[in-house]
């Protein structure tokens, strides 16, 4: 089996996540989230947690210096040896630039698309627990107990799920990531998935991409 480093890239709520999971178990690779790691700092409470905290509330980009040193530490962890998936990294083209002068070799490039408004219908309806960190969907995934957790602690909406905050990201999003399919275009790695509303269609795809 070919070695895959990966990069995973589409808007906020395209669905990244779930097939990098798909992906990490298939191919026993782990799946690197910028997003989970920001996520850890911020619920640590530590300077840097507060720091990225305050941009992500504006649903801006963490800056590009902090998010390069977690991939850096992260990339050099024995099980990326065989192979690894990056899911919200690189955001943007000089991000992308900086892995390359890392010496980061990377094999595939997929993008995941899908539309603005299937993208606010998504997000928009995401509630999470702030317990036990199970994830619903009020129209594709909802909690048997209504707006509460099966654990019973009641459901949130995530801060970067608020519409407005939406609406944001994907104007950052089609202004400072979008360019990075150009980017790889070139290096002759993209490939295009378009995201399907049933989730394995979009794994098949994906897979096809990978083949």
């Amino acid at each position: 089996m070919r070695k895959i480093n990966l990069i995973l890239l589409g808007a906020p709520g395209a669905g990244k996540g779930t097939q990098a999971e798909i992906i990490s178990e298939k191919f026993a690779i782990p799946s690197i989230s910028t997003g989970a790691m920001i996520r850890e700092a911020i619920a640590s409470g530590s300077e840097l947690g507060l720091r990225v905290k305050s941009f992500i509330d504006k649903g801006d980009l963490v800056p590009d210096a902090v998010v390069i040193d977690i991939i850096k530490d992260r990339l050099a962890k024995p099980d990326c040896a065989n192979g690894f998936i990056l899911d919200g990294f690189p955001r943007t083209v000089p991000q992308a630039a900086a892995l390359d002068e890392m010496g980061v070799e990377i094999t595939d490039v997929i993008s995941i698309e899908v539309a603005d408004e299937a993208i606010m219908e998504r997000m928009g309806g995401r509630r999470v627990c702030k317990k036990c960190g199970a994830t619903y969907h009020v129209k594709y995934n909802p909690s048997p107990n209504g707006d509460h957790c099966a654990c019973g602690e009641a459901l949130i909406i995530r801060s970067d799920d608020d519409p407005e905050v939406v609406k944001s990201r994907l104007v950052v999003y089609h202004e400072q990531t979008e360019p990075l399919k150009d980017f790889y275009q070139e290096k002759g790695l993209l490939k295009l998935v378009f995201g399907r509303e049933k989730l394995e269609e979009t794994t098949a795809l994906t897979m096809e991409a990978l083949a």
